[in-house]
């Protein structure tokens, strides 16, 4: 198949992706600006700090969206391997003592003057950008041979084992998760995909009873008011929060729980700060939102599967199993369906990695989706 190569005035991209991921970053911003203002004024002296870094974040992510959206697929398809192995650089540049900056016990952090590069995320985006191209040009391996569907595994342990040394337990999961969700939508035979899955889940099982912490975590869960000022003091701070939103809301900036009641009120507990202020009606919205732009992703992905772009869907499909599997477990942690785990809201909690590598995600998207129209794969 011939396909066609966009010329810059060419490129419209698809006016629905944007609003939702425009409107995503605005409630992050709005979200963010609220939650952090005490936290900002006691450890920064400026209830603006936070605000202020987080607009800054929204430049870079933007400038960086437009760069990435001029770039041909293609690009991306013969490069893939680079990027993979520039994200392992970052994962064991990291762990080097004195180079990666480490908080709360954990070095996941590579200091960049007065900002911060967080290397798990970039190798969100580098692990799909490589199985895309990996699966493109071993699709037969991938189907029916046992070699093409362990290579990609060999490689996925190797990200995920420095992803543990660090440790960042919730950027392991997601990265192995897309990772699996990919090749099983690439059409790896059950089998093989079984055998895999089930050693990964042993190994998962392993990693969680292996430190005390985590099964501190676990069992908090299943009854966090059992011991409500310790183990079960995040998730319980949470639900208070929940609570305190009823149908509307408090109002915004009138949260309580952010007045250092809720840990990291800004990151990993925003969705539980913006439920507290708008309630469940703002809560669900905000849900709503994401289940518009994941569907739209996979309906690009999908719509590039019959156009013959392969690379091109088996991107979305992956982009969207990121996007779905971070925002199901913040929402899910903060809520109390699922152990509590530090893992950033997409586009909404505060974090520049975060931000820049998914509206840059959302960019190779409308990249595709740009693409297959002028192709004449959508009308």
């Amino acid at each position: 198949m011939n396909r066609a190569v966009p010329t810059p005035a060419a490129l419209m991209p698809d006016p629905g992706i944007i609003v939702l991921g425009v409107s995503l970053v605005l409630v992050g911003l709005i979200a963010i600006s609220s939650a952090s203002i005490e936290y900002a004024q006691i450890n920064y002296n400026s209830t603006s700090f936070h605000t202020k870094r987080h607009l800054i974040y929204m430049v870079v992510a933007g400038i960086a969206s437009i760069a990435v959206y001029r770039i041909p697929l293609e690009f991306w398809e013969e490069t893939g391997w680079i990027w993979l192995f520039a994200a392992l650089g970052l994962l064991i540049l990291v762990l080097i003592p004195g180079v990666g900056r480490e908080v709360n016990g954990s070095q996941r952090w590579l200091p960049l003057g007065p900002f911060t590069l967080q290397p798990s995320e970039f190798a969100k985006l580098a692990m799909i950008v490589y199985l895309a191209g990996y699966m493109v040009r071993r699709e037969h391996e991938v189907r029916h041979q046992w070699q093409g569907f362990l290579k990609p595994m060999a490689v996925l342990f190797a990200a995920t084992l420095l992803l543990m040394v660090e440790p960042d337990f919730g950027a392991t999961v997601i990265v192995a998760g897309s990772a699996f969700g990919m090749l099983f939508l690439a059409g790896v035979k059950l089998g093989h995909f079984l055998v895999v899955l089930a050693g990964a889940l042993g190994a998962l099982l392993v990693l969680v009873v292996s430190e005390p912490y985590r099964v501190k975590r676990l069992t908090a869960y299943t009854d966090p008011w059992a011991d409500p000022y310790d183990t079960g003091f995040q998730l319980t701070q949470s639900l208070i929060a929940f609570g305190r939103g009823e149908w509307f809301g408090v109002g915004l900036g009138n949260s309580v729980q952010k007045l250092f009641y809720l840990p990291e009120a800004h990151t990993d507990f925003v969705f539980s700060i913006w439920a507290e202020e708008t309630g469940f009606i703002g809560a669900l919205t905000v849900i709503l939102l994401y289940a518009a732009l994941i569907g739209r992703v996979l309906w690009v992905g999908r719509a590039a599967q019959l156009a013959n772009y392969p690379f091109g869907a088996y991107l979305c499909y992956g982009i969207a199993l990121v996007f779905s599997g971070q925002a199901f477990v913040n929402m899910g942690v903060s809520s109390g369906l699922l152990p509590t785990k530090g893992l950033t809201l997409p586009f909404v909690s505060y974090g520049g990695t975060s931000l820049i590598i998914c509206c840059v995600m959302l960019a190779l998207v409308l990249r595709v989706d740009c693409q297959v129209r002028l192709s004449g794969g959508r009308s």
